[in-house]
């Protein structure tokens, strides 16, 4: 990443702030929110890095309160692990696919999100399918991931499909989350995406980060959770759907 102007920066720390306000109210979403902001105002290669640290710190805040650490692990490992391997392939893609059609997919994987999530539907998945599609799930998670920067599908709706208790989605989801983050760690650093500079700019976040989550969880205490998070779904669905746009505009 180049050398971030004044206007950039202060993108920047309106979409972590904005993206860990979200997190607190909701439990998830911290990628997921800021990366449409961070896409227009510098890139998709360049914002990826950027998420790192802000998004495991947000995700080990958030598992802190959670609890049931060693049952999740235990119950899920399968999930986790091969969405390591995904990862790296969509790592891959990243260095090899065009920027911005890159940035497309993250518009249709944001579009997919938010209608899923709209629609709200009371599925459930038979228990003898949890076990076999796990690895499944977990490597396409990854792949998404690597290629987009997007941890949540489709790894939010099997979980939702699992009917869990708020705080074992909670710290499910965001176990998915922080083994994702550390593999792209690795990986965007090996690509030469990850600075010092990055670094720095994402630490001096952090304390944003936190102050964003803690209004977000002390505003779920007070306001209709579904109200507010209808409200982000809709805007976050309406960027997703100018990303996909503006990539078809260069034909």
């Amino acid at each position: 990443m180049t050398a971030a102007s004044p206007y950039e920066l202060a993108i920047i720390a309106a979409a972590f702030f904005f993206a860990a306000f979200a997190k607190g109210t909701t439990g998830l979403g911290f990628s997921t929110t800021c990366l449409p902001f961070l896409v227009y105002a510098i890139g998709l290669k360049a914002a990826l890095p950027l998420l790192i640290i802000p998004s495991l710190a947000s995700n080990v805040i958030v598992m802190r309160d959670a609890g049931y650490f060693k049952e999740t692990v235990s119950r899920f490992w399968p999930l986790f692990l091969t969405a390591l391997p995904g990862v790296v392939l969509g790592l891959w893609l990243l260095d090899s696919v065009d920027g911005k059609l890159a940035a497309a997919v993250l518009g249709l994987v944001l579009v997919a999100y938010c209608l899923f999530a709209l629609a709200n539907p009371h599925l459930r998945l038979p228990t003898n399918l949890e076990k076999p599609l796990a690895p499944l799930v977990g490597f396409s998670t990854g792949i998404f991931n690597g290629l987009t920067g997007s941890q949540v599908m489709p790894v939010l709706p099997y979980l939702l499909s699992l009917n869990l208790e708020p705080n074992r989605f909670v710290q499910a989801i965001n176990c998915s989350f922080t083994l994702s983050s550390l593999v792209m760690a690795a990986g965007l650093a090996k690509l030469g995406l990850m600075t010092i500079e990055t670094a720095v700019i994402s630490i001096c976040s952090l304390a944003r980060v936190w102050a964003g989550i803690k209004l977000g969880t002390r505003v779920r205490s007070m306001l209709a959770p579904e109200v507010f998070r209808v409200i982000i779904l809709v805007f976050l669905m309406v960027l997703g759907m100018r990303l996909a746009v503006r990539w078809l505009e260069l034909f």
